[in-house]
């Protein structure tokens, strides 16, 4: 008990919101009586929160640094936009207009990364700048209109599914590809354990340990059941499973991800210490518009067509999911994966109110107070680590 009290203690931020997750599913699944975790719905889940998760990956970085970015609803409208006219009245082919698109996004990033790491521009302001300009560009290119349809094949990057080789009833495909992350977990697990003990780090008793695999091994495989239930692998989760791999192992395992941390926790000592903190800012900054551009696509293919009004709200949700999955408002601390299940605890709480009828006041009151809690929370911590 002593060791799993330190061991909670020690990772509080990641495993309370892990903890939070799992209680407001089990609230949610019993006063929906069992339909939060019906396969139709774990799928919608998938579809409805994939482009909010993306922007969070985006976000989580940026808010490392000690930044903001109150423009990424605002790009990924715009991207939307310019994607329609390119594939619908252009007829360019998808794969073209795609790329295209990315290259704007990563132009958009650049433009204002220029402004926050070279001027020294807070970037509130010229995120917030952003916003309105991009919201202005995209009704421009719109000309106030919504474009559709899109070519089946782009529309399929969001809404469609792996498909699968047998006709079972059953998604096989899902099947072995929830057996095969596991297999990867495990063999991932054991390599970083023997690691530390190679270099004498404390480690996690052997029974304790055993029983994490368990659980987890368990939950992989329980949620591929449930999706192999319904229709499949999304799409769209394959992609943000390549992007959550890519930006863990950036952030944990590359000099860039060190100069991350380094340059939130302090831009001086970072400097000091040789980090080139104007260009570590510069290419965060274009890293989120080119995150922008793939939230904005893949909503744009969910909803099948490009609308003046897309994009609404998206960066308050990216920046509510990133603070609740651990991020701290000052720079320095945050994890990919702490962003993504802070995203998760917002599509659940609208997922989960909206199953049991709750107006969309409600919902917009309950999500506010779950994001101050969390900031609270983290600062409280905060307060506490600094006092002992």
């Amino acid at each position: 008990m002593e060791t799993l009290m330190k061991l909670f203690k020690n990772n509080i931020r990641q495993y309370g919101m892990i903890i939070a997750l799992v209680l407001i599913m089990i609230f949610f699944q019993i006063i929906t009586g069992g339909l939060l975790l019906e396969p139709i719905n774990i799928t919608n889940l998938i579809l409805q929160n994939s482009y909010i998760l993306i922007l969070a990956i985006g976000m989580v970085l940026v808010i490392i640094t000690g930044h903001i970015d109150l423009s990424v609803g605002s790009v990924a409208a715009f991207v939307g936009a310019v994607a329609a006219v390119m594939m619908v009245d252009m007829q360019l082919h998808p794969v073209i207009a795609v790329i295209a698109s990315l290259i704007v996004g990563g132009l958009i990033g650049a433009w204002q990364g220029f402004w926050v790491a070279y001027v020294r521009i807070p970037a509130f302001i010229v995120t917030l700048a952003g916003m309105l300009l991009f919201r202005g560009l995209t009704m421009i290119v719109l000309d106030g209109q919504s474009i559709s349809p899109f070519p089946g094949g782009f529309q399929k990057l969001s809404s469609g599914f792996v498909p699968d080789f047998g006709n079972t009833g059953t998604n096989l495909v899902a099947i072995l590809v929830g057996i095969a992350f596991t297999v990867i977990y495990v063999i991932n697990e054991l390599r970083d354990r023997k690691s530390q003990k190679k270099y004498n780090f404390d480690v996690i008793p052997g029974g304790l340990f055993l029983l994490k695999l368990v659980l987890m091994a368990a939950v992989i495989n329980a949620f591929t059941f449930m999706l192999a239930s319904y229709a499949g692998l999304p799409n769209i989760l394959i992609l943000l499973l390549v992007l959550i791999i890519i930006y863990s192992f950036v952030m944990n395992k590359t000099v860039m991800g060190r100069h991350i941390y380094a340059l939130g926790g302090n831009e001086k000592a970072a400097a000091l210490s040789g980090v080139k903190t104007k260009k570590v800012t510069f290419w965060v900054f274009v890293n989120m518009g080119v995150m922008a551009a793939i939230s904005g696509l893949m909503f744009a293919a969910r909803l099948n067509a490009a609308t003046p009004r897309a994009g609404t709200n998206f960066e308050l949700d990216a920046i509510a999911a990133s603070f609740i999955g651990g991020a701290s408002a000052t720079g320095g601390i945050g994890t990919v994966f702490g962003a993504i299940i802070g995203g998760l605890v917002m599509g659940v709480l609208n997922n989960g109110m909206s199953l049991v009828g709750l107006g969309i006041d409600w919902q917009q009151g309950i999500k506010g107070l779950v994001l101050l809690a969390a900031v609270a929370f983290d600062i409280y911590n905060k307060k506490k680590s600094s006092a002992s």
